[in-house]
């Protein structure tokens, strides 16, 4: 069983998702934690825009860490959201020239539909990488460019800079949580792009549909739950009633 945290992060696509659909378990989540006085950090691969959508739609999420650890967006005492780019401007237009031309070099990619939300990374859909020759052919050209890039559940992301979904973790609690160590905090996700946080945060968990790709990993969570009671939200609110009650 995890040590009480004091703060919780968690991935979003198939941690707080049930696959890629939401589930009335995610407000359960949010309930919760805030019954608990926790607060909860949404840690996601998905788009700045996304991160916008969390906070205008859901008054208990305050801080959402978006694009893989580039993005952090939050409300300030006004009510207007503020968005901090956790990597330089040179660094966001180097990104911009490269990615026009991979899509000169690839004109059979298609970037993801919320890349035009994006601002420290981009994304290609999964599945419309079926041809294995293809993401062969990808990675490579990624690494000739000195490219970084992680998977998703739902995306091939990749960006310029030392983007981490635990750099921005610790670049937050820094900023607005004085009182709180990273270390007090736990962690729930299910892909390879959460592997920084599961190498360095020591309290994480993956929910059980993360068997899907334990096996690609090199840093694995703490705790790894299982069984299809466990799966996505399921997982993560079985844990935390688990540890909170």
């Amino acid at each position: 069983m995890s040590t009480r945290p004091k703060i919780i992060f968690s991935d979003f696509d198939g941690t707080l998702t049930d696959h890629t659909e939401f589930s009335t378990k995610f407000i359960d989540i949010l309930e919760l934690a805030s019954d608990k006085k926790l607060p909860f950090i949404i840690v996601t691969g998905r788009s700045i825009s996304w991160a916008h959508f969390f906070l205008t739609h859901f008054e208990k999420i305050q801080y959402v860490i978006s694009e893989g650890g580039g993005s952090l967006s939050y409300k300030d005492s006004n009510g207007f959201i503020i968005d901090e780019y956790l990597v330089s401007d040179d660094q966001i237009k180097w990104l911009e020239k490269t990615t026009e031309e991979m899509l000169e070099r690839f004109p059979m990619v298609r970037l993801s539909a919320d890349s035009i939300g994006r601002k420290t990374d981009r994304a290609i859909e999964l599945f419309d990488l079926k041809d294995v020759s293809l993401v062969e052919k990808l990675k490579k050209y990624f690494d000739e460019k000195g490219i970084t890039y992680s998977t998703s559940n739902v995306h091939l992301n990749f960006w310029n800079g030392d983007i981490s979904k635990f750099n921005a973790v610790t670049h937050l609690v820094g900023r607005f949580f004085n009182d709180i160590s990273v270390e007090e905090g736990i962690f729930f996700g299910d892909s390879l792009n959460d592997q920084s946080m599961f190498k360095d945060l020591e309290n994480t968990v993956g929910v059980s549909n993360i068997s899907e790709v334990i096996d690609q990993m090199e840093y694995r969570p703490g705790v790894i739950l299982k069984g299809d009671e466990n799966k996505g939200p399921n997982g993560v609110l079985n844990h935390l009633r688990n540890i909170l009650d």
